[in-house]
């Protein structure tokens, strides 16, 4: 699925073949979850291939590395110049981008003495997660920002969405929502959230979510649209019997939610402030003009 005999990924400062990289076994990446990455879309646009928000993904990627003792000193603008040459070097235009920054071999629990770089990348043109999916809370608590960096996308952080996430599956549900340690709404397990009531949108507030690239988006296309966001604390009842609700994440744009703990939501998903900007988006996405109106139409 995510790569073949001739894939070519960036692996400790040189383009190799997948086929040909391999982690040393002592690695604190591979014992203790302890390495940063970033997932980044490209897209093929009328001005060639498109790297949506490099800058801001590499920023992070770079800003993780730093809050997590990483030692890290490759540019963000050598960066950007190195996943574009990767995308061409595979002949990619639509494809997912996952950059990897790990850690030298060291079974101490202390900060990485070494780090090296890994950026893969893979065809993509849909989303990991399809529309009107049903959603349960789940029983796990997204990690206390008291014992985390949670804003930070380190690797290790990610067992608790793989939790979440197949507890909800085995229940029959097709994804998760986690509450934070107080019991309050924070996000799905790859995913932030929004959800409608009355012509308003509201999603969880900063603090106890990583605050998602594609959440930013939206946050600029709702002020552009003139669609009025309330960013808050939530409780999981206000969510159940809204509107609407939708995920948002860079791997999965714009995902409509069916129901939230089999209550479903009352709008149709067509008639939502969800689907004006998950139409919006993948006018962003693609470089192209955009109004409300011509969403609407």
């Amino acid at each position: 699925m995510y790569y073949g005999s001739s894939t070519i990924i960036y692996f400790k400062d040189n383009f190799v073949k997948a086929t040909e990289a391999s982690i040393d076994i002592y690695s604190q990446s591979l014992h203790y979850g302890y390495a940063v990455f970033e997932g980044i879309r490209s897209y093929h646009t009328d001005q060639g291939t498109v790297i949506f928000k490099a800058k801001e993904h590499y920023e992070r990627l770079c800003y993780s590395a730093q809050v997590m003792g990483i030692p890290f000193s490759v540019s963000v603008e050598e960066l950007i110049d190195i996943t574009y040459e990767l995308l061409q070097k595979n002949e990619f235009t639509d494809a997912y981008i996952r950059p990897v920054i790990l850690c030298s071999p060291n079974m101490s629990l202390s900060k990485g003495k070494e780090s090296y770089l890994a950026i893969t990348a893979w065809e993509w043109t849909n989303g990991y997660l399809s529309n009107q999916m049903r959603v349960m809370t789940s029983s796990y608590r997204r990690p206390n920002p008291s014992g985390f960096k949670i804003n930070a996308k380190v690797s290790g952080h990610y067992v608790n969405s793989i939790l979440a996430c197949q507890e909800a599956k085995d229940q029959g549900f097709d994804e998760a929502l986690l509450l934070d340690i107080d019991g309050y709404v924070a996000e799905g397990p790859g995913a932030n959230v929004f959800f409608e009531k009355e012509g308003v949108l509201y999603t969880p507030a900063v603090g106890n979510i990583l605050p998602g690239i594609t959440r930013a988006t939206l946050l600029e296309l709702c002020d552009e649209l003139n669609i009025t966001v309330v960013e808050k604390k939530i409780r999981p009842e206000e969510i159940r019997g809204a509107d609407s609700a939708f995920y948002c994440g860079t791997a999965a744009e714009v995902v409509a939610l069916e129901s939230l703990d089999n209550i479903p939501f009352q709008k149709r998903w067509e008639e939502s402030l969800g689907a004006i900007l998950q139409q919006a988006y993948k006018a962003k996405v693609l470089q192209k003009e955009y109004t409300r109106e011509m969403t609407e139409a």
